[in-house]
């Protein structure tokens, strides 16, 4: 049938589901008729539109653009860029595709992802786009994306007018957090324990910092990230646990969001009804893993969390040990902890913080999927720095004359 819409390499999110052209046939064919085929009068064609992306590092900046691109229309269909390209038009990626995979699809506003997508929008695959994964409209933020020659890699998307346009979130970028590990190693290296305190205060606070080009050989810059109320709201779900709801909590740091995070929060998810997630502090995390951690401040980790499908609520600033009144509070039937963490030594010291639900049986270690730490993702940025400072330099360049140039671009 020409009409059956041919998914041959999209994900459904929900499980993840690869469908073939057959597997589409079936789902319209249902007793003796193809379901739609006869479409109700004044039924209105969903719109289904296309965004697509490294998502190298993904921070809430991506989740954010997600959430206006599936504003645009009904179905959010995503392209996750391969690694070869990223490498050829960027420098190397940081995190490998399956991950990145994984990432794009837990986030509440994406409905399918597509893997390995090219990084500029070409003519055959703008067609390919159109004709069958049936995309109605093709979505950037308002920042230059271009290719190493120059050339616009929308251009062809607007030229064809299916081209739409957000806002980008300010304050922050993946060149801004790589950017601040490579601050973080300049400052260790130097072993300052002024620096060190100074440092954790602007990145709990946002403050921008004019950098030492002495030592990188680069301006490296702390993004004024400005927190709201108005964006918290856009990002939360808006609804609480039912009266008799199965209530699950997992708290952490949840510093550098990554694949490891994920996967947790979606095994903890399907143990109960509602998922709540407690996020520690700036001070805590300091206190417990280095002077030099959080990377991102409090406000930036809790909007990364609250994007996850998987996640139904999150305490902002939640205190390291779950106490008997902070259980009776959220009414919690069950205190769970992966068994992949920075530190697991707190399960051995006297101030164990999940004593309390230990003590009433409901606690529970949960096997982690994936071997995944915020330190594994630091040490990735370390073991190539010169490449990866390289990549920065570069891209520095670009964000400096895109904040010189822009201009007002409404919100949604």
């Amino acid at each position: 049938m020409e009409g059956a819409r041919k998914l041959t390499t999209a994900y459904l999110i929900g499980g993840i589901i690869l469908l073939g052209a057959s597997a589409v046939l079936a789902a319209q064919f249902h007793g003796g008729a193809f379901v739609g085929a006869k479409k109700k009068r004044g039924k209105r064609k969903p719109v289904r539109v296309y965004m697509d992306g490294c998502f190298d590092m993904m921070h809430y900046g991506h989740c954010n653009a997600l959430r206006q691109a599936r504003a645009l229309g009904d179905v959010l269909v995503v392209g996750v860029v391969s690694d070869d390209e990223i490498t050829a038009n960027k420098g190397p990626p940081v995190t490998p595709l399956h991950e990145r995979m994984i990432m794009v699809g837990a986030v509440k506003w994406v409905d399918e992802v597509i893997p390995d997508a090219p990084y500029a929008i070409t003519e055959e695959f703008m067609h390919k786009l159109f004709n069958e994964y049936d995309i109605d409209y093709i979505i950037h933020g308002d920042d230059p994306c271009l290719l190493p020659d120059g050339t616009d890699a929308y251009a062809l998307a607007k030229k064809a007018g299916r081209y739409k346009q957000i806002k980008r979130t300010e304050g922050v970028s993946t060149t801004d957090i790589v950017g601040r590990m490579l601050l973080c190693m300049r400052e260790r290296s130097l072993g300052d324990a002024q620096n060190h305190s100074s440092l954790q205060r602007q990145f709990s606070h946002g403050n921008s910092q004019s950098g030492d080009n002495s030592t990188t050989g680069t301006l490296t810059k702390i993004s004024n990230f400005l927190p709201t109320s108005r964006r918290i709201v856009q990002f939360s779900n808006g609804k609480g646990p039912g009266p008799d709801s199965r209530i699950v909590y997992i708290d952490g740091a949840f510093d550098l969001f990554h694949a490891g995070h994920v996967e947790i929060l979606r095994i903890a998810r399907e143990l109960g009804d509602f998922l709540l997630v407690g996020i520690h502090t700036d001070h805590t995390v300091s206190s417990t893993r280095g002077p030099h951690r959080p990377i991102m401040n409090l406000h930036e980790r809790s909007l990364s969390v609250l994007a996850c499908r998987y996640v139904d609520e999150v305490i902002i600033g939640a205190p390291w040990e779950v106490s008997k009144d902070m259980i009776t509070t959220f009414n919690i039937s069950l205190v769970v902890h992966g068994t992949i963490a920075e530190n697991m030594d707190f399960l051995k010291e006297e101030s164990n913080p999940y004593a309390v639900p230990m003590a009433m049986g409901i606690y529970q270690q949960l096997e982690s999927p994936l071997d995944i730490t915020t330190s594994t993702i630091i040490k990735r940025i370390v073991s190539n720095h010169e490449a990866f400072q390289k990549r920065n330099e570069k891209k520095e360049a670009s964000e400096k004359k895109y904040y010189e140039s822009k201009g007002f671009v409404a919100d949604d």
